[in-house]
């Protein structure tokens, strides 16, 4: 790992996980003896961010809505892969990449085509944001089975996770690694000494 230098007896530290992803954290002492740990999530590039604008514009998305999809399925790693097989930026399956058209779903442009264009359906077929994010999740047939939002911990945390963000709520706990997108990411907190 890298250690960056900062003001007074300040550091903060970079550490690159297996995937490659960096993550960033200091081990500053504050004031009063309290000290803060501080892990940053990964956000788009200007590239992604682009190509996010592009596709949810074509699918009549919000790129808002789109990015909380990406950073809680993949934590923006084009290269995500999921226990489940789900891959790339929006996590697609190989059989829905299929479906879509996608040839190479770890691909960012191809990928985020893909699942826009999988999204928008979703939203289409089921009316309802809730709803269409759970069957994005968990698929439509569950959500179709249950009548809306199946009971299963995971889905119902997604879509809490995705609405949190899209909402900008500071209190999300989002995945730090897409390759696995149920898991919740790290908080901002300050301890006592």
């Amino acid at each position: 790992f890298a250690t960056l230098p900062l003001a007074a007896s300040a550091q903060v530290k970079l550490l690159v996980g297996d995937d490659g992803v960096p993550f960033i954290y200091n081990e500053t002492p504050l004031q009063h003896g309290r000290r803060i740990a501080l892990h940053l999530v990964p956000v788009p590039n200007a590239e992604h961010a682009a190509m996010i604008r592009r596709h949810a514009d074509r699918e009549r998305l919000s790129p808002r809505l789109v990015q909380a999809l990406v950073q809680v399925e993949s934590g923006y790693n084009p290269r995500a892969v999921s226990s489940k097989g789900a891959q790339g930026l929006m996590q697609l399956m190989p059989e829905t990449s299929r479906e879509l058209a996608v040839d190479d779903p770890f691909d960012p442009d191809q990928n985020l085509r893909g699942g826009t264009r999988y999204l928008r359906s979703m939203l289409d077929r089921f009316g309802d944001l809730q709803m269409a994010l759970a069957a994005y999740n968990a698929g439509p047939t569950a959500v179709s089975r249950f009548g809306g939002i199946p009971p299963y911990a995971e889905t119902q945390g997604y879509v809490r996770r995705i609405l949190g963000l899209f909402h900008g709520d500071p209190d999300v706990e989002v995945p730090v690694v897409g390759s696995a997108p149920s898991q919740p990411g790290p908080k901002i907190y300050v301890v006592s000494d």
